[in-house]
């Protein structure tokens, strides 16, 4: 699951999507590469994510941000 990109469906962040960059039992935690970066990660309840079976680029902020625009890009391209 770890590298998987993550849209929240609860939350004020709703809709949203993310990187997944680590996981425990109950939660994982998620980075945009802007707000929400590698070294600062949303703490997000597994329940209140839908994962993809697309993997993205995560060694560093700059390659998340430019991950998740491209994911975005091609879903909504369709």
């Amino acid at each position: 699951m770890v590298g998987c990109f993550a849209r929240s469906l609860a939350g004020h962040d709703q809709g949203t999507v993310y990187i997944v960059i680590e996981e425990t039992d109950r939660f994982v935690l998620v980075a945009d590469g802007r707000i929400r970066t590698i070294e600062h990660p949303k703490r997000k309840n597994r329940k209140h994510i839908q994962l993809t079976a697309v993997r993205g680029r995560m060694e560093n902020n700059e390659a998340i941000k430019h991950s998740i625009k491209e994911f975005l890009r091609r879903t909504t391209d369709v």
